[in-house]
C-alpha cells in the first residue's frame, strides 16, 4: 500500500470511528486537527499527498498525522513494492509447523505443568497428528468413560487419570 492509498484509508476510519458513517473530507481532517491539537496541515497539502503529487511526508508532517489517526509514524510511508504482511515460513512440511507450534505451546504453558508435558510428549511423539484425531474423538465421551478406558488399558501402578 503506498501513502497516498494509507492516508485514503485512515480518512475512511477516522470518519466510520467519529460515527459520520463516511470517510471525513480533508477540510474536515484539516479542521479537526486544528480544533482537537492546535496544529495542522493544509487541505492542499494532503490532496497533493493522496493524489501522488508528493511522495513524501516531513518529519513533522509524518508525525502530526501519526498522532492525530493514532497510528505509528512508520506507517506513513509506503510499502516496499515486495512487500507482504503475510507471515513468510521456510518450514515446508505440515508436520514440521505442527511440532514447532506444540514446542512453542509447551514452552507457552510453562506454568501449568499438566499442559506443557502434555504439549512436549505430543511434540515427540512419532505421529502428533494421529493422537489428536483420537483426542478429538474422546473429547466426545462422557469423562468417566475416557477414565475407565485409561484405567483398563494402562497398567496399575500408572493410575495417573
Amino acid at each position: 500500500m503506498n501513502l497516498a492509498e494509507k492516508i485514503k484509508h485512515l480518512r475512511e476510519v477516522e470518519g466510520e470511528l467519529r460515527g459520520l458513517g463516511r470517510p471525513m473530507t480533508q477540510m474536515e481532517v484539516v479542521k479537526a486537527m486544528q480544533e482537537e491539537m492546535n496544529e495542522t496541515l493544509s487541505q492542499a497539502y494532503l490532496s497533493q499527498l493522496e493524489n501522488g503529487k508528493r511522495l513524501h511526508l516531513t518529519a513533522t508532517s509524518r508525525d502530526l498525522l501519526a498522532r492525530f489517526f493514532k497510528v505509528q509514524p512508520g506507517y506513513l510511508v509506503s510499502d516496499l513494492p515486495d512487500y507482504s504482511t503475510d507471515l513468510l515460513t521456510d518450514i515446508e512440511s505440515e508436520t514440521d509447523r505442527l511440532n514447532t507450534w506444540l514446542i512453542a505451546s509447551a514452552e507457552e504453558w510453562s506454568a501449568e505443568p499438566l499442559l506443557a508435558e502434555f504439549f512436549e510428549r505430543l511434540a515427540s511423539s512419532e505421529d502428533p497428528r494421529a493422537y489428536i484425531e483420537l483426542f478429538n474423538r474422546l473429547v466426545d465421551l462422557p469423562v468417566e468413560s475416557v477414565k475407565k478406558l485409561v484405567n483398563a488399558l494402562l497398567p496399575k501402578n500408572n493410575d495417573a487419570a
